[in-house]
């Protein structure tokens, strides 16, 4: 990868943006590149929505098709062995994909089969079918928030910011025309299969557009970028926000080697990985050295282990508040307040959440990996607005408190959120506190007094 091929890709966008012709756009493409990497495509977007460019990420996302069809058939592989491993957090996104296409493929037929003379008669059976069908291709929503959950963090972390910003804004579009195409299907027989069609079409292109995008660069970069640690910790998160009409049927278990000894203090250990690799290693020193034998001859490694962090004491108690608490009294009654509790810090990085019940049932779902994540990356682009004003009002001391509520008839809840400013003694802003709670059983009382147990 070469900054003149990254400056070539950027030229070729900026006249695409600037008004330029697609097919003689695309012939220039052709041209100059017979194969361009994932990264290459990452690192251009990045330097397109720079300020010297005028263009913002708004501007890229408005033409993320046009990009997508540029780059079909040149978009160069990666060969990771792992990812095509059943259980692999790829290998599942594209099942996924696969299984949602054949539901669109359903749909089609059905709605080419609806008005059909001869099928008058099964026209409520096709109805529901798909209506099923719909809502098997609406589990893509899970599909799409493991993405922006789990994927986004980790690209961000390695310094790919500009696609999963672009990206989670094209999936709020593509949510919005789901519903309005399921809202279609919902008026049938009121509205006529042409209008069902059409609404269905529209949300089909961008959808089938989208696929493309994920598996031609979106997992190309994440598989140059990320390790085999970073894919362990989507694998193990990825529960927690669902899939989509697939799920996982083999836990992953990648073939890992350690270079650590068996035994602590010993002198050698031995390691057979397989039936042609021996492997030997002696500690001197602190050093770790690793003599491999091969086919082709031997090399030696040598290396310095990682040194265990001092344990955290959680369990004697410290001055803590009006009182004395241990880390683990403390971290068990954050754990069982009825709240969903968030922290963002003064620098606007998500530090902290409690676990007051399971993923699943959270209201905002939180896991590990948004931890040292900027607050702003954490939202999709749609509320990012919304998110920064009320950090402006509560930073700057207008507000101490921003509370919102909503009903939610899905979740049979009655949702209150309170963003409170968590200021020091010295009233120094430190960061917001965002507590979450089911108000629901408040609602529902129904006298002025209960003593009775």
């Amino acid at each position: 990868m070469t900054e003149n091929r990254i400056e070539v890709l950027k030229d070729i966008l900026l006249r695409l943006h600037h008004g330029a012709d697609a097919d003689s756009v695309q012939e220039d493409f052709n041209q100059n590149f017979k194969g361009v990497s994932a990264l290459e495509i990452s690192m251009m977007e990045h330097e397109l929505m720079g300020d010297e460019t005028g263009i913002t990420f708004e501007d890229v996302m408005g033409l993320c098709n046009v990009h997508a069809n540029l780059f079909k058939g040149a978009v160069s592989d990666v060969d990771a062995p792992d990812a095509k491993q059943e259980g692999h957090p790829v290998y599942v996104f594209k099942q996924e994909n696969l299984a949602l296409r054949s539901a669109m493929f359903r749909i089609r037929r059905i709605i080419e089969n609806y008005e059909k003379p001869e099928n008058a008669d099964f026209r409520d059976d096709l109805l529901r079918g798909l209506k099923f069908q719909m809502g098997l291709l609406g589990q893509f929503d899970n599909h799409y928030k493991r993405k922006e959950e789990l994927f986004f963090p980790l690209m961000e972390q390695h310094g790919h910011d500009a696609p999963p910003r672009v990206m989670w804004g094209v999936d709020d579009d593509i949510r919005e025309l789901f519903q309005k195409a399921q809202a279609a299907v919902d008026k049938l027989p009121e509205v006529s299969i042409a209008e069902v069609s059409q609404a269905f079409e529209t949300f089909a292109h961008e959808f089938e557009e989208m696929i493309f995008k994920e598996e031609a660069i979106l997992l190309m970069i994440l598989l140059e970028a990320l390790t085999q640690d970073d894919w362990l910790a989507i694998a193990d998160e990825s529960d927690a926000y669902g899939y989509a009409i697939i799920k996982p049927t083999t836990k992953w278990q990648p073939k890992r080697e350690s270079f650590e000894s068996e035994k602590p203090g010993s002198a050698s250990a031995t390691v057979n990985s397989d039936d042609s690799c021996q492997t030997n290693a002696e500690l001197n020193d602190n050093l770790l050295t690793k003599v491999i034998d091969m086919p082709e001859g031997q090399f030696t490694i040598s290396f310095t282990p990682k040194k265990e962090k001092p344990a955290v004491d959680r369990t004697t108690t410290q001055p803590f508040g009006n009182g004395y608490l241990s880390v683990e009294q403390a971290n068990l009654i954050l754990n069982h307040l009825p709240l969903e509790i968030s922290f963002v810090n003064k620098d606007d990085i998500f530090q902290y959440f409690n676990n007051n019940t399971v993923p699943e049932k959270m209201v905002f779902k939180r896991t590990p990996s948004q931890i040292g994540r900027n607050v702003e990356l954490c939202h999709p682009p749609k509320v990012l607005d919304k998110v920064k004003k009320v950090f402006k009002l509560l930073r700057s001391g207008e507000r101490d408190k921003v509370v919102m509520w909503f009903k939610s008839e899905k979740m049979e809840k009655f949702i209150h959120i309170t963003y409170a400013a968590v200021r020091d003694e010295n009233g120094d802003f430190q960061g917001v506190l965002e507590y979450v709670q089911d108000i629901q059983e408040f609602l529902d009382i129904d006298s002025d007094v209960k003593r009775d147990i």
